[in-house]
């Protein structure tokens, strides 16, 4: 693997680039017998084309805490892209790794992602030397949990687990034992549109000039899309940054996020988000504490009640429902499609090219910088993909390329499941589709836009009106006995034939054209 035979040793350790956790018990203690090593490999920046501040977000950071190890006195070997050696491949570069350190043992922390976590098994079971995985030391559950808990159910609700993670930890109660407040769920109180006060807090992340690394990604022939910002790029590269932010967000901008956490806005692309997703899916902080520290501002009263429990249940909630969801479908769950959807994506999500103001808005902010909040991706861009008919595979590959906390485990379920409704209703209890009364409701995205947010028919009408409508029609069997849509399919009984008529023709004219929308 090297020029020159490094000092031999026992075990290498193998750390991914979403495992850069300092606290991890593998560096409680240094031992010279055992050698860190950190890869960066075209098999992980090919697998999907990724937006080009994802790849290098990752690869600074990797490359930071590979500092950080040395500095604490960990032996690293640290595989660089363009290093000549680097056969770009983890099973490869481990084969050359292991034999030039004569090591006779070999461990990992168990991958969040499933082909990664097949892929090390399956090597490790051909090696003659002893292999064994760890846990990553950082989630609340087990892979296997929320399979458990869910045994023999049609449905898997999240508000049924997220109650039991909030008494099972302790979150959020009261002396008794109770929620907070009476109840455990705010989100009625948490869904305001944003009037433009509130001003959304000063980003106060660090700015970094990676624009040498970006000339080596360049160089490497990877393929990116999207804005690089090499010489400002504002993700966090450790955990003293990472920690920093979160107490930025807890102290300034929790306050305001229950109120306005699904608001969108053209003149502010955060609002008040917390931007903590790259640091928590990478490991540079651990949930426990971002959880700790929303409750701990709500219990010294710089925050309400609402607005930390929001908070919380995305954490505490959500992010460990779906990885449940994740494990204990995959694989196979990337490929369901229940909808029997098969249209591409439009050409514009790669260019954000388009009459739709909504929709230009919430692309070229993703292009731009690799986020988007939860609203803007499921109620914008995935509500158009469903209504248009686009083939969740592709909706799903072009999620986990563009976003920078995307990874597998989170993006597959959130995507195939609760955006698009591939699964058929494993996740979400209904289709996540509206037309543009919602997004004008939560939104200033309307204001100027080409088309005429409240025609449902016509050449200016709102393409979301049109295919709402059609979607319904279309699968009208599939929903007729679901109680959340009875009063949708009761509206649209309501229609005159001829209206139907027409927009079905839109509709169809729409998903006939969709590129020049």
């Amino acid at each position: 693997m090297s020029p020159r035979r490094p000092t031999p040793a026992h075990t290498l350790r193998l750390v991914l680039g979403d495992q850069l956790n300092p606290l991890h018990p593998w560096f409680e203690q240094v031992d010279d017998e055992v050698v860190y090593v950190l890869m960066e490999v075209r098999q992980e920046t090919d697998y999907v084309r990724h937006h080009a501040q994802k790849v290098l977000a990752i690869l600074a950071a990797m490359r930071d805490f590979a500092r950080h190890l040395r500095e604490a006195g960990h032996r690293v070997r640290y595989v660089a892209l363009d290093d000549p050696s680097n056969r770009q491949t983890l099973p490869d570069n481990l084969a050359a790794l292991m034999q030039a350190y004569s090591a006779s043992c070999f461990e990992y922390q168990a991958p969040d992602e499933w082909r990664l976590d097949a892929q090390l098994k399956h090597w490790c079971a051909a090696q003659p030397h002893a292999c064994s995985m760890v846990s990553s030391a950082h989630f609340y559950t087990e892979r296997e949990d929320l399979a458990t808990q869910f045994k023999g159910r049609q449905r898997w609700l999240m508000e049924a687990f997220y109650r039991r993670m909030r008494q099972q930890h302790g979150v959020l109660l009261d002396a008794q034992g109770q929620p907070e407040g009476g109840r455990w769920n705010f989100d009625p109180e948490n869904r305001k549109p944003w009037p433009g006060h509130p001003a959304p807090p000063a980003d106060s992340r660090p700015s970094h000039d990676h624009s040498a690394l970006w000339q080596t990604v360049v160089q490497a022939g990877v393929a990116t899309f999207g804005e690089p910002q090499a010489e400002s790029l504002r993700w966090p590269l450790n955990r003293a940054e990472a920690l920093a932010q979160l107490q930025a967000f807890v102290t300034h901008t929790l306050p305001h996020f229950g109120d306005y956490e699904d608001a969108m806005s053209s003149q502010s692309p955060r609002l008040f988000h917390s931007l903590l997703s790259f640091a928590l899916n990478t490991k540079m902080l651990n949930p426990r504490e971002v959880v700790q520290a929303a409750e701990a501002a709500y219990r010294s009263g710089a925050a309400p009640l609402a607005a930390t429990e929001g908070f919380i249940r995305q954490v505490l909630g959500w992010r460990e429902y779906v990885r449940g969801i994740y494990w204990a479908h995959m694989p196979g769950y990337e490929q369901r499609n229940a909808l029997g959807h098969h249209a591409p994506l439009p050409a514009w999500f790669w260019t954000g090219q388009t009459q739709m103001r909504c929709l230009r808005t919430a692309i070229v902010q993703s292009l731009e910088t690799a986020y988007a909040h939860h609203i803007q991706r499921l109620m914008v861009i995935g509500n158009f993909c469903l209504l248009a008919g686009i083939h969740p595979a592709a909706v799903h590959q072009w999620y986990l390329g563009v976003y920078i906390d995307a990874f597998e485990w989170v993006e597959l379920p959130n995507t195939v499941g609760m955006s698009q409704f591939a699964d058929g209703g494993l996740l979400a209890t209904k289709p996540y589709v509206a037309s543009a009364a919602y997004i004008h409701r939560m939104s200033d995205y309307c204001q100027g836009c080409a088309y005429q947010r409240q025609a449902r028919t016509g050449d200016l009408a709102c393409p979301f009106n049109a295919l709402y409508w059609d979607f319904f029609e279309r699968h009208r069997e599939r929903f007729a006995h679901n109680p959340r849509l009875s009063m949708v399919l009761r509206q649209l009984e309501k229609f005159e034939p001829q209206e139907r008529a027409a927009i079905s023709e839109r509709a169809a004219w729409l998903r006939g054209q969709v590129d020049e929308l």
